[in-house]
């Protein structure tokens, strides 16, 4: 594995932060392509940069999404594709939810509504076991989440496609489980997948199986929001607030609705961050593994779109 070169397609990053980590656990990063390059590491990658790789075996996501490179025709249909979930990025992400969740426990946009009136609140709030707080998708951040909430005190449930279990934690799976998850939740937090079955899946109809008056944090992407749908249930009074930290159009134009109102907490996109030297110590474990004939953790099931 020593020596390996990898290229390194990311748009945006930090190149010396990303070679220096690298070359700590002995591998090569590269932004040129050319023969005998096996393994990439790609974030929003130029449109030419697999055709420079004659000898790809494996696609390194700098992110936990992955729709974008099962939908991009020049994805080789050979490569192995893995999603990034590396601790920096699960801790990073664990935190950003348990910011958002307790902001809404504490209904912190009160308070800031009073502040602007001028005007002393008497807030009353539940202690946290008494706060139902869902989390959508129970892959490796949305369980580290769940785990995350739970530790803190807070009645939580997940739902996930297949069972899953988490010790203190309500989990449920599938279509079926999906009413009994949703059922009086008072937070909801999406941390699902991109896929077709999934798109649009914050709905009126979602929304009106939650309690009256709860919170959503949607920190996985924006296609799963039906914005309009949204917008309708902080007017009528159904969700009381949001927390966004992923929109159908980023950068989000200046005109949207969403900028302005004072129910929606915005976020740009960077709800978790991938730190470079524990993202190297995981890449270079799954090299290993490659190179031992040992299945890649976390990759890709095209078939499942993730």
């Amino acid at each position: 594995m020593t020596g390996e070169r990898i290229l390194f397609a990311v748009a945006e990053a930090d190149v010396a932060a990303w070679e220096r980590a690298f070359r700590k656990v002995g591998l090569t990063l590269t932004e040129e392509g050319g023969a005998g390059i096996r393994f990439c590491l790609v974030w929003h990658p130029p449109a030419e940069t697999y055709a420079r790789l004659p000898d790809l075996q494996v696609i390194f996501s700098l992110g936990a999404g992955v729709e974008r490179l099962l939908g991009d025709p020049a994805v080789p249909p050979h490569a192995a594709i893995v999603k990034m979930a590396e601790p920096g990025m699960t801790e990073t992400m664990v935190q950003h939810v348990l910011w958002q969740v307790i902001g809404h426990h504490r209904r912190f946009w009160e308070l800031a509504e009073a502040q602007r009136e001028a005007r002393w609140l008497d807030q009353l709030y539940p202690p946290p076991w008494q706060r139902k707080v869902g989390v959508l998708g129970l892959g490796t951040l949305g369980s580290a989440a769940a785990r995350a909430l739970r530790d803190f005190s807070f009645d939580v449930r997940g739902w996930s496609r297949s069972a899953k279990t988490i010790d203190g934690v309500a989990c449920f799976a599938g279509t079926s489980g999906l009413d009994a998850f949703l059922d009086g939740l008072e937070i909801v937090v999406c941390l699902l997948p991109l896929t077709p079955e999934t798109a649009g899946i914050l709905n009126a109809d979602l929304f009106r199986r939650l309690a009256r008056g709860a919170a959503l944090v949607n920190v996985a992407r924006g296609g799963h929001l039906n914005e309009a749908d949204l917008l309708e249930a902080l007017a009528d009074g159904r969700l009381a607030a949001a927390s966004l930290d992923v929109t159908g159009t980023e950068p989000l134009p200046e005109g949207h609705p969403f900028w302005r109102h004072p129910r929606i907490f915005m976020t740009p996109h960077n709800a978790a961050d991938i730190d470079p030297e524990t993202a190297a110590v995981t890449i270079a474990r799954q090299i290993a593994r490659h190179a031992a004939g040992q299945p890649l953790e976390r990759a890709v099931d095209r078939a499942r779109g993730y």
